[in-house]
């Protein structure tokens, strides 16, 4: 318990469900100690049984991170509570370091907490970190507006709602960031009526990496208010990015369709719903579902698309995604170019952006390619659901297991499923899902078969 209550205004933790245990990430400085301390005393109040793990990554970019990494140890210890290290090994990236040092992280907290079988990660991200957030996005798109970009207002809607309050991560685990309404001050007061030290990252004072940038400019005199002023746009822009999602996810339920593995049908009654922002919108997360791409098509080549479908009849491709307006239908397929050569798989593979795939028989010999026109013309592809020749070209560009240069045919035409087992992947939310977009998620989720979205750990709230 700790010595003295915390100087906060509310329970960070009070609307979280912790029944399936938590991971804690702790770096070791002030806002990830502040997470664990809090977390415990919270925990040992309300469910003293909660299985509770801390987990540190060692980056190994500095000469003093497995030291810090140490001291976090035997705090743990001390507090009681389990704790490992792990570390990035490998090469590091001489571009881009720290979107990678991010995303080498969050996956090894994601096997951390699989390997417990814990879904939920917290992470210290402050009301701090959220303004900067906000600022470093906010001065992105202004200067994509000064050099004439196109579509960066609606780029900047999106990225300015800032971290949401949680993240779904690769379909299984939830990272949840409860801290986001508290101030770093606030919290290192808490360490300090504790005394309870942390360390400071060099790092977040380096003038080569833009946050340490945006951070020193709000120490000045204005910071404080520019910091609320930020917060409070994020909050605004995350209520309209979901109210958005949950209108796409509307349009994407009563108007598009799967017909067959790889294709779909929008009834062109999309085009003239009356809300034509939610309706590109839609159409946008559907280009990108149906060719596999990790991130939405242009707003600016989308809106033109939407523009050109109303004003008739059209074959076209965006995002690897043709495009194929009918008198019936508007259908939608994964383009012939650029699908993945043929390779032996081993484990669970995701091919394309699109599938997840499991090989069940190891051998050297098979191998998956996509399926290919001349094998799609020889499967039944059904009768008045579409034209047979889309049929056969969504289903050419499927992954199909192959032997010896002979198709073995794919799940449910023609091959055994104890062979190869495929499950469609929800691109673009694939790898993470904000929660301000778990509508338009569960959407494309129902329309073509996938897992569906796993409860959010919130009490009282479920992803359905």
């Amino acid at each position: 318990m700790l010595d003295t209550e915390p100087d906060l205004s509310t329970n960070p933790f009070s609307h979280i469900d912790f029944t399936s245990g938590a991971v804690a990430a702790v770096s070791g400085g002030s806002d990830s100690i502040a997470l664990l301390l809090l977390l415990k005393d919270h925990l040992d109040r309300t469910a003293p049984a909660t299985r509770l793990l801390a987990v540190t990554i060692d980056h190994g970019l500095r000469s003093g991170s497995a030291a810090e990494a140490q001291s976090v140890a035997k705090l743990c210890a001390r507090l009681g509570i389990s704790h490992r290290i792990l570390t990035w090994s490998g090469p590091k990236p001489s571009t881009g370091l720290p979107a990678a040092a991010r995303e080498a992280r969050y996956r090894l907290l994601a096997e951390a907490a699989q390997a417990e079988g814990i879904g939920l990660i917290l992470t210290g991200h402050t009301a701090d970190d959220q303004a900067e957030t906000v600022l470093m996005r906010q001065a992105r798109e202004e200067g994509l507006a000064r050099d004439g970009g196109q579509g960066h207002a609606e780029m900047a809607g999106r990225g300015l709602a800032g971290m949401a309050p949680a993240t779904l991560y690769d379909w299984r685990e939830w990272i949840v960031r409860p801290l986001l309404g508290l101030r770093r001050e606030a919290l290192r007061d808490v360490l300090r009526r504790e005394n309870v030290g942390w360390a400071d990252d060099p790092t977040n004072i380096d003038a080569a990496f833009e946050r340490p940038r945006v951070r020193a400019a709000l120490a000045d005199s204005n910071g404080a208010q520019r910091i609320d002023d930020a917060l409070a746009l994020a909050a605004h822009e995350g209520r309209a990015r979901s109210q958005l999602g949950l209108a796409a996810a509307s349009l994407i339920g009563d108007f598009a369709t799967r017909l067959s593995c790889g294709l779909f049908r929008l009834d062109p009654l999309l085009l003239n719903t009356g809300d034509e922002r939610a309706a590109v919108y839609a159409l946008r997360i559907l280009l990108a579902m149906t060719g596999g791409i990790a991130f939405l098509p242009d707003q600016a080549r989308s809106e033109a698309l939407f523009g050109r479908l109303r004003a008739g009849f059209l074959c076209a491709t965006l995002s690897r995604t043709v495009v194929d307006s009918r008198r019936s239908a508007i259908f939608l397929r994964r383009e012939a170019r650029g699908l993945p050569a043929a390779a032996t798989l081993t484990g669970s593979t995701l091919w394309d952006g699109r599938r997840r795939i499991t090989l069940n028989d190891s051998s050297s010999a098979l191998l998956i390619a996509p399926l290919g026109m001349a094998a799609a013309k020889r499967l039944a592809t059904g009768q008045g659901k579409a034209p047979p020749s889309l049929m056969r070209a969504a289903l050419a560009a499927e992954p199909a297991l192959w032997h010896a240069g002979e198709c073995l045919g794919l799940p449910g035409y023609g091959l055994k499923s104890a062979m190869m087992e495929v499950r469609p992947v929800v691109t673009p939310f694939a790898r993470f899902l904000p929660s301000f977009d778990l509508a338009p998620a569960q959407a494309v989720a129902g329309l073509i078969g996938a897992a569906p979205v796993p409860p959010l750990p919130f009490s009282g709230h479920s992803a359905g």
